[in-house]
């Protein structure tokens, strides 16, 4: 299982975003940017250029992952609010009523995956960001 210490450096990011609701699909074009910031916390931040629905408009943002004092590693809002557990290949879920959200990373030190699919009542979508380790600072 990878660790978030495993995966500090720089990442092409290319995510898609499949809105059945809205019956639309965007992308994702960025940088997703992890930096171990102390020996239990890793800074995730990514931005970039989101296409949807015919507009393109820039977007970012910013979690940690945090050990807990067990071991485990938790992923945060920039807020500080519990997103999910940092557990590799296996679902995970965030709750946030009244949609349902499940979420699975894999992959390996040169290229993962983060997949959401949420559904309820007011979501209806997959999420699925690509990640490509950069091997240099600009590609």
């Amino acid at each position: 299982m990878l660790q978030p210490t495993d995966l500090v450096g720089e990442w092409e990011l290319r995510r898609t975003v499949d809105d059945r609701r809205a019956g639309a699909v965007g992308t994702v074009a960025g940088t997703t940017t992890l930096t171990a910031t102390a020996p239990d916390e890793v800074r995730w931040d990514e931005s970039g250029t989101m296409a949807f629905d015919g507009r393109s408009v820039p977007v970012s943002r910013t979690l940690f992952v945090r050990r807990t004092p067990d071991g485990d590693w938790t992923v945060h809002f920039s807020d500080g609010r519990v997103f999910h557990d940092w557990v590799w290949g296996t679902a995970v879920v965030h709750a946030c009523a009244p949609d349902d959200y499940a979420g699975v990373l894999a992959g390996d030190a040169e290229h993962w995956t983060v997949r959401w699919e949420a559904h309820g009542p007011a979501k209806d979508y997959v999420l699925v960001s690509d990640l490509r380790r950069r091997s240099h600072a600009a590609d």
